[in-house]
């Protein structure tokens, strides 16, 4: 399953040409300090208010209470998945182990006592306040599954004890009783994630000064949980005779519910259910008409787009590498346009031409949607499993730091996607408007690269426009799948 993560040749490839990281202000990448969060306020069973300081094994965490909705909803959509595989591609096995043509994620490593999911990463998400302004965006914690017991070498070589899972932690930069006295502000977060840009300390030192009072991570508690997001290689296909190389991923989010006190299933944001528009006309007939409004028309060509939960999936299934060729592999394929012998596409060519002036004549200025194709490849972008198609990972755009490496300070896995790294440009843009108290620009351009007002910062990096320059490092083999 580990063939999902890109092994990079080129050595702390984020790094490699800024005189400053990209991330510093926006995110926690060093190595000891977030070994040293784990093993303290941020481990998993603290953050989830467990009441033990032990350790949590994926066992005993998916026996929580809190836990066992999202653990029933995992398996639900494996059976599905299963099942849909083998009314597709009934040809092609599907199992746990290579001996499959389709070979699945082993769901019995959430039962081990030997596996556990580990802080990989902190990272800012406060240029998301345009959700959520009470509660000034977002802080997300990346835990990434992990084997507590080292696997066997093989060819002399340590394998990575890392598995293709993730699970993130999103939380309320500040709570609900934060927000309701506006104490902090969120002028006040902002300043406390950039006053650690030019931070010099790693290690303990780096966690202490985190987590003092006056620290960006002080304000981070349990009670800011709003909910968690679950990402895992489901399936991989090796390259054979009858298909190319492919890894399917898939991605779900559970709501906390206070009242219960667990996880719940939700909806994915922007995640559009492809399949349920194109069978419901009348739901295909509202959405169309909520998206085409220049209003919601140029939230969408900004990023800032919020659509309604009625229009939205449950899950996503993301295959990589995908591309740009117009398939069924595509979140938005058959709403603009699809195979002759399926539905009628929801949105025509008039449709999208007739919206556009439509925008345009009441002074809606648009930056990314220009053409039909642009307000494709917008759809496409702007979904979960869209963005998750490009530029990432071995199919995630932040695998997260492997502190629990042989040298973590040297290692050759790049925590994060050329996307993720690109980005930060903008998310520190936006921190450093909320700290000045200006009206941030929230907006993005398309997930496939970063907006020109990166470009400076940006220029001489490794970071061509947010793709990676091959023709200086020929030999570095970062896959293209987003």
């Amino acid at each position: 399953m580990l063939i999902g993560l890109a092994l990079l040749c080129c050595n702390s490839l984020a790094h490699a040409d800024e005189a400053a990281p990209l991330e510093r202000g926006t995110a926690i990448l060093e190595p000891f300090a977030l070994r040293e969060l784990d093993k303290g306020p941020f481990g998993l069973g603290r953050m989830l208010a467990t009441g033990s300081d032990a350790t949590l094994t994926s066992a005993t965490l998916f026996a929580l209470p809190a836990m066992q909705p999202i653990r029933k909803a995992l398996d639900a959509e494996f059976d599905r998945y299963v099942e849909k595989h083998r009314t597709t591609l009934p040809n092609e096995s599907i199992g746990v182990g290579t001996s499959y043509a389709f070979q699945l994620f082993d769901r019995a490593v959430l039962d081990a006592p030997d596996t556990r999911f580990v802080l990989a990463g902190v990272v800012n998400r406060m240029d998301r306040a345009f959700v959520d302004p009470d509660h000034c965006g977002e802080v997300r914690l990346l835990y990434r599954l992990t084997r507590t017991t080292p696997p066997e070498a093989k060819g002399g070589e340590l394998a990575s004890p890392r598995l293709p899972m993730t699970l993130n932690i999103v939380l309320k930069a500040r709570s609900d009783e934060q927000a309701r006295s506006n104490a902090p502000s969120c002028a006040d977060i902002a300043k406390r994630w950039l006053a650690t840009s030019d931070l010099q300390l790693t290690g303990p030192e780096l966690a202490a000064r985190l987590v003092a009072p006056d620290g960006p991570l002080a304000l981070i508690r349990p009670e800011n949980i709003h909910r968690i997001e679950t990402n895992l290689q489901i399936a991989h296909a090796p390259k054979s005779d009858v298909r190319d190389f492919r890894t399917d991923y898939m991605m779900k989010v559970f709501d906390y519910q206070s009242a219960s006190g667990t996880f719940e299933e939700a909806v994915l944001e922007d995640q559009v259910d492809r399949d349920r528009l194109l069978a419901d006309a009348a739901l295909a007939r509202e959405f169309k008409a909520w998206l085409l409004d220049p209003v919601h028309l140029g939230e969408l060509d900004r990023g800032t787009a919020v659509i309604p939960d009625k229009f939205l999936a449950k899950v996503a299934v993301a295959p990589t590498p995908v591309g740009f060729v117009n398939s069924d592999l595509l979140p938005a394929y058959g709403l603009v346009q699809g195979d002759s012998s399926g539905p009628a596409p929801l949105f025509t060519q008039a449709d999208v031409v007739g919206a556009l002036e439509q925008a345009a004549a009441q002074g809606v200025r648009l930056q990314n949607i220009q053409t039909v194709a642009g307000f494709e490849r917008r759809l496409n972008d702007s979904s979960c499993g869209g963005c998750h198609q490009t530029r990432g990972i071995g199919g995630f755009h932040f695998p997260g730091v492997d502190w629990m490496a042989e040298k973590p300070s040297n290692t050759v896995v790049v925590p994060g996607s050329p996307h993720f790294f690109g980005d930060q440009v903008r998310r520190r843009d936006i921190l450093t408007a909320l700290a000045e108290g200006r009206t941030p620009d929230f907006s993005r351009g398309f997930a496939s690269r970063p907006q020109l007002r990166g470009s400076d910062e940006l220029a001489g990096t490794v970071y061509n426009d947010g793709w990676r320059n091959r023709a200086r490092s020929p030999a570095c083999g970062l896959r293209q799948e987003r």
